[in-house]
């Protein structure tokens, strides 16, 4: 548990400072005046001051933060000021954490590919993978499977049923089913690899299972380990991360269709608690899941901030547009109402999350 949260606070701490370290960068490079970069969260342990900046160690350690001059609408007749700069290069340094997000996805997916990420592969491909293996992708709710303990991520070793029959070193999906079909109301032992534990699990397949879910309620694949050299690595790492965004939009307009139609999210949304479970689930699975996990948790941390939505990158930069075609400044007082707003939406949001990801994980 204590590595867990370590690695909890290192992939948080990771994916917020180097978003920070964007807007820092891109400050700095259009001649803005930072006053402080700061790793962690205030209240502050160390501080030193090289420039014009103070480089600052802080207690809570989840990530950092920039303290920019002018982001407040202060220094509008200094040219070091955030507000006295032009549109483009206030748009630059706001979405530069994005930027930084987008970037760090793509490294950590070209790595992961580089080391050999975990690919779903065909039963017809399986001889070409000696390290192939057979994996529980899915589980459903209230199955035997999830009724006995079996989770998302275990490896499945071996089956064996009550009357002797054995089944070892399987990696075919169908083979699974197979013998499963055989062993409907019977009890069986399932013997599954996860993290650095082998379990033997006992359950009874059900004759008469829920539509889609199958004797036992799990998903599965075989995957294996599929390394790539760096030109396509790099390369597919890129796609990747394309196609995780276009996933997110696509998640991120259905949930707001839902929201709107029916008062329903109608898609899983996980918040720091849920994180904190993938994370223990992708640490007992090994180091390059961990790489995958938080690729995955980089770019949805760039389009969560790139949305158009008060108190967010996005909608600071939105702000900045309107701005520039209404011809004139939006009064600060009003700015800053309109994000503490939408502060405490998302605050309120992030604690609706927490909660039910309490109620559904614990």
């Amino acid at each position: 548990m204590i590595l867990t949260i370590l690695i909890f606070i290192v992939i948080l701490g990771l994916l917020v400072f180097v978003h920070e370290l964007g807007h820092f960068l891109v400050a700095k490079k259009n001649g803005v005046r930072v006053d402080e970069f700061g790793f962690g969260f205030p209240p502050r342990i160390f501080g030193i001051k090289r420039g014009e900046t103070v480089y600052s160690i802080n207690a809570i350690p989840l990530g950092g933060f920039v303290k920019i001059y002018g982001e407040e609408g202060e220094g509008a007749d200094s040219n070091r000021s955030f507000t006295s700069k032009k549109v483009g290069q206030k748009t630059k340094i706001l979405f530069a954490g994005v930027t930084m997000n987008f970037i760090l996805a793509v490294f950590l997916f070209s790595l992961g590919n580089i080391i050999g990420l975990p690919s779903a592969i065909e039963e017809n491909e399986i001889d070409k993978y000696p390290n192939a293996q057979l994996q529980i992708v899915g589980v459903s709710q209230d199955s035997p499977a999830q009724a006995a303990g079996i989770e998302a991520g275990d490896f499945i070793v071996a089956l064996k049923d009550q009357e002797g029959n054995f089944i070892d070193d399987i990696k075919k999906p169908s083979d699974f089913q197979a013998f499963i079909e055989e062993a409907k109301e019977k009890e069986i032992i399932v013997s599954v690899h996860r993290g650095d534990l082998n379990l033997d699990i006992s359950l009874v397949p059900r004759s008469n299972p829920p539509s889609g879910q199958g004797p036992i309620g799990v998903e599965l694949a075989t995957v294996a380990k599929v390394s790539l050299p760096l030109h396509r690595a790099i390369w597919e790492g890129f796609l990747t991360t394309i196609s995780l965004i276009w996933l997110i939009l696509v998640v991120l307009f259905q949930l707001l269709k839902n929201l709107i139609i029916t008062g329903q999210a109608g898609v899983d949304i996980v918040g720091p608690v849920g994180i904190y479970t993938l994370t223990n689930q992708a640490a007992n699975m090994g180091f390059i899941y961990l790489v995958q996990l938080t690729a995955i948790l980089s770019v949805n941390l760039a389009v969560i901030n790139a949305f158009p939505f008060p108190a967010l990158d996005g909608g600071r930069a939105l702000f900045i547009i309107i701005e520039k075609f209404k011809g004139s400044p939006i009064n600060k007082r009003t700015q800053n109402l309109v994000h503490t707003i939408g502060f405490a939406l998302l605050i309120l949001l992030m604690v609706a999350i927490t909660y039910r990801d309490i109620i559904r994980f614990f």
